[in-house]
């Protein structure tokens, strides 16, 4: 074993995978590319991390609602291109050809690009560490779309593919709940 500088270990444990966050300010959509994602547990409760660094955060913090959009690798540099610009002053949507789509619960719109979208309410924020715990409340995927390989961000301007899935469930049905 080699030492790893602490300043980087986050790389280690990053590689969730990169979603698209949408919000609405009460006057436009916005796109905010995140990779810092939590699964709380088997319900649809998931938790991410974003700062007033990101416009769509002020929007995310009095509206309390939002979108999880799954990109697909194919998207990959429209995914980094939101992550690098901001809605401040650019028009996201418009910009990287992406379709809003008008949710059934929340204003915030579904990405009609994405492999999956899941419709949010904030239910707790964390201050100290910018957290956000979100319900999914609506959740949507696309049977067609060919293209279902996610990407995984490292955390330094790298990414993993998912690539071969290894079941395990046999293994695992004591530990699963049902239905999954």
């Amino acid at each position: 074993m080699r030492a790893l500088k602490l300043s980087k270990a986050f790389t280690l444990m990053e590689s969730g995978p990169v979603v698209l966050v949408t919000t609405h300010d009460e006057q436009k959509d916005n796109i905010m590319t995140i990779s810092w994602t939590m699964v709380m547990d088997f319900t649809p409760v998931f938790a991410i991390t974003t700062g007033d660094w990101n416009h769509s955060c002020a929007a995310l913090r009095k509206n309390k609602e939002c979108v999880i959009a799954i990109p697909t690798v194919d998207m990959l540099d429209k995914v980094v291109g939101i992550g690098t610009c901001s809605g401040k002053d650019t028009d996201k949507f418009a910009k990287f050809k992406l379709t809003p789509v008008k949710g059934k619960i929340v204003r915030a719109p579904l990405i009609m690009e994405c492999l999956a979208n899941m419709e949010c309410k904030v239910i707790d924020v964390i201050e100290k560490h910018n957290i956000f715990v979100l319900e999914v409340v609506a959740a949507y995927i696309d049977p067609t779309r060919k293209e279902r390989r996610v990407v995984h961000a490292i955390g330094d301007g790298t990414f993993i593919v998912d690539g071969r899935r290894m079941d395990r469930k046999m293994m695992m049905a004591s530990r699963l709940p049902s239905g999954v």
